[in-house]
């Protein structure tokens, strides 16, 4: 079985001829968010139209996390280790702190409710920076159809807790990540549910301010679109697309491809040295160690 696809020579050196494409788990309903825990042996990730966040360890499999989730999307952990989510169904941002209590980061931009927060980075200074488009609030299936009051739009919050829109241009912006050295930042406008609004990945110079210029097209993803996404070490872009998980060099180029038979939501680096990534695609999860260490997990 072909397991990868390289476009240019260089991303031959980046797979192993003999580290197979595993499905970890499956029997889903639309799984996304994953985000390792090294220090508890674990991935989260969840499943969306279920309304669960799961657990996967290891050699011991997958149980549940927390149920209800709020239709839980994307997740990330920030600088002290907690776990940072996207909610679709109550429309906010959380923490999960080590106690197991929850913090609302966000749920309101100037006395508007967020549509329904999708995907989340935090950067060094703490700051909380997520995506809003409208999925989980034009339909039932990913959490409640209901009233969007505020654009789509990303946002930035400062570790002060004051909320600025940073990005108020996109259709539908989904995915985030940041450069290595995060001068970049790299967001992907899925478009509107619908719609054939063009989709493709932007990328923005991040100043000494968190101010952001540029913001032109990085690459458009084919076939399917961008949606979650992460940076290696050395500012390698892995994107989600219709056919597995494209490889980009930080010019935009494609150098290769990671071929998966479900369409790919997200992705993100974990196991022993950052070397494994692992793939949420439709209604499995996949993993497949790989020649390259994730950027900051």
């Amino acid at each position: 079985m072909t397991f990868f696809e390289a476009v240019e020579p260089v991303f031959s050196t980046f797979v192993l001829g003999n580290a197979p494409v595993k499905k970890i788990a499956t029997g889903f309903d639309w799984v996304e968010g994953p985000v390792w825990f090294g220090d508890l042996n674990c991935l989260l990730f969840s499943d969306i139209p279920n309304n669960r966040i799961y657990r996967w360890i290891p050699e011991q499999g997958v149980s549940v996390f927390r149920a209800p989730s709020n239709f839980a999307n994307g997740h990330t952990r920030d600088r002290q280790g907690r776990l940072v989510s996207c909610e679709h169904f109550t429309r906010r941002v959380t923490r999960t702190e080590y106690d197991g209590s929850i913090t609302v980061i966000a749920d309101s931009y100037q006395g508007k409710r967020l549509n329904s927060p999708n995907d989340v980075i935090v950067a060094s200074d703490g700051a909380i920076w997520f995506s809003d488009p409208h999925y989980g609030i034009a339909m039932d299936y990913e959490g409640q159809k209901s009233e969007q009051e505020l654009p789509c739009n990303v946002y930035r919050v400062d570790p002060n807790g004051s909320i600025e829109a940073v990005l108020t241009d996109f259709n539908c912006p989904n995915g985030l990540a940041f450069s290595p050295d995060e001068k970049r930042l790299y967001v992907a406008d899925t478009g509107r549910m619908f719609s054939d609004d063009p989709r493709h990945i932007r990328v923005f110079d991040v100043g000494s301010d968190y101010s952001l210029t540029g913001g032109e097209v990085f690459h458009a993803i084919s076939p399917g679109a961008a949606d979650g996404m992460r940076v290696d070490r050395d500012g390698n872009l892995w994107s989600s697309a219709g056919d597995g998980v494209h490889c980009l060099a930080p010019d935009g180029r494609l150098l290769g491809k990671i071929l998966i038979p479900e369409t790919v939501s997200n992705v993100c680096f974990g196991g022993r040295y950052g070397h494994v990534l692992f793939i949420t695609a439709s209604t499995s999860v996949y993993s497949v160690a790989l020649n390259r260490r994730g950027g900051w997990l």
